[in-house]
């Protein structure tokens, strides 16, 4: 029985699917998609914003150093939920590393590893990233239970949940700058 053009072409397909879902190459893939289709990220409209309930919460690098959020109150703060195997995860990095290099010391930024420590290692070195990745010592503020990663809060000195994202972005957009920018004034 001889092949049909369109059976060729069917298991082409089928093999580019398996390929996409199973491989590196199908995870890098997944990454520049994401990259392609991350946009700035906005805020909540001011009526619809919460204030953080718990700032009782915990975290350790990877050296051990605890950080205590009771400690952020006041500070305007980025809490990123991540992890190495998330396709999005990784497509946002670049630009949070961008947005941290010039805000880094006006800006608190706790990257939340719900991964591997040691693959989370190996991430950040590869990469050449200098972002500050904590883990969770307890649980957080149920204000931060998101069902999937990434998301991304965004804290305003008050304590008011200012941007919550899932999904990539881009982080180093004007737009962001300028938000950011605006509550540095304040």
């Amino acid at each position: 029985m001889p092949v049909s053009k369109k059976q060729i072409s069917n298991a082409i397909f089928i093999l580019f699917i398996i390929i996409l879902l199973f491989t590196p190459v199908g995870f890098q893939v997944k990454v520049f998609v994401n990259k392609l289709l991350s946009f700035s990220p906005s805020t909540i409209e001011i009526d619809e914003q919460e204030k953080l309930k718990s700032y009782n919460w915990l975290l350790v690098n990877n050296k051990g150093k605890s950080i205590d959020f009771k400690n952020e109150k006041g500070n305007i703060v980025v809490v990123n939920f991540w992890a190495t195997w998330c396709p999005p995860c990784v497509a946002e990095m670049p630009s949070f590393q961008e947005l941290y290099d010039d805000y880094g010391d006006k800006v608190t930024f706790l990257f939340v590893a719900l991964d591997d420590k040691e693959k989370v290692a190996e991430f950040i070195l590869k990469k050449g990233y200098s972002l500050p990745v904590y883990y969770e010592v307890n649980n957080r503020s149920k204000q931060f239970n998101a069902s999937s990663i990434p998301v991304t809060y965004v804290l305003d000195q008050k304590g008011n949940i200012i941007v919550e994202k899932t999904g990539a972005a881009d982080w180093n957009s004007t737009s962001f700058r300028v938000l950011l920018d605006g509550l540095l004034v304040d």
